[in-house]
């Protein structure tokens, strides 16, 4: 079974947070690269970025490596949310 790169960032993602319920993976795909926009709980934040970027960084460089093994790009952005 081939797993995504949504399934994957959601799977990471959910383990780290406090609200899994609140994360939302949205894929776009577009003529050169694919790029992923998540979104979490705003006490989430810090969790999923961490200290100096390193958690987001970690999850960016797997997703190169699962992209450069599918012969695609991709690129995740965190996205921050208005007050709900």
């Amino acid at each position: 079974m081939r797993t995504s790169m949504k399934e994957l960032v959601e799977f990471i993602v959910k383990s780290l947070v406090d609200y899994p319920e609140e994360v939302v993976v949205n894929e776009v795909e577009g003529t050169a690269a694919t790029i992923l926009e998540l979104s979490v709980a705003d006490s989430d934040m810090g969790r999923v970025i961490g200290r100096n970027g390193r958690v987001i960084n970690s999850i960016r460089a797997i997703l190169q490596v699962m992209a450069a093994k599918q012969g695609k790009r991709v690129t995740l952005e965190v996205l921050e949310t208005e007050n709900r």
